[in-house]
């Protein structure tokens, strides 16, 4: 299997927790990672000190990039990263996508992604959607992206927090070609 160079932003829609276990995960599957490089908006800290009560997202073990950071390998298609997940998406950096403002690092990032033709997938985190919201999910995946409403599943019977939010981003990362091992459906 071809490692992974893959981008990892997090935006400040709520829902933190999900991109904790996003990053949990992330070293429990390093071995199929080439390269990974982590993109925080202001408001992603924000959010995840006030949700998850720390500020954990400074202790990345891989290259985090400043928002402005267009310098960064991963700001032109020629870096070939073949994976872009921005967990949680806010549906303001989702209509920017769309409308291709590329005005920081995660929105230029999933403007080259979907260029290129790889892998954006969006875990959206917002409730409920207005007719602008689907039509901005419409147009990304027309253009190729896969939107993943951070919608968790029950039927794993998860007793955490951790692992509600697992549910979503196992989905996720099975969509982003991970060998991952998960709960599935009527499987031993």
């Amino acid at each position: 299997m071809k490692k992974k160079k893959i981008i990892i932003g997090i935006t400040g829609a709520s829902g933190a927790i999900y991109a904790k276990v996003l990053m949990d995960r992330m070293h429990q599957l390093n071995e199929q990672i080439e390269t990974i490089g982590f993109v925080f908006s202001d408001n992603a800290k924000t959010v995840w000190e006030y949700e998850l009560g720390n500020k954990d997202y400074e202790n990345i073990s891989y290259k985090t990039y400043s928002k402005n950071d267009f310098m960064a390998p991963f700001a032109s298609g020629s870096a070939q990263y073949d994976t872009m997940i921005i967990c949680p998406c806010s549906m303001g950096t989702l209509s920017r996508i769309a409308h291709g403002i590329s005005n920081d690092l995660i929105t230029r990032a999933a403007d080259v992604i979907l260029k290129e033709r790889r892998k954006l997938i969006l875990i959206t985190r917002d409730t409920p959607l207005s007719i602008i919201h689907l039509d901005n999910m419409r147009t990304i995946t027309i253009a190729g992206g896969i939107i993943v409403p951070a919608s968790p599943s029950f039927y794993s019977k998860p007793n955490s927090f951790e692992k509600l939010a697992a549910t979503v981003i196992d989905r996720a990362l099975d969509l982003a070609g991970f060998e991952n091992i998960t709960y599935r459906w009527s499987e031993d």
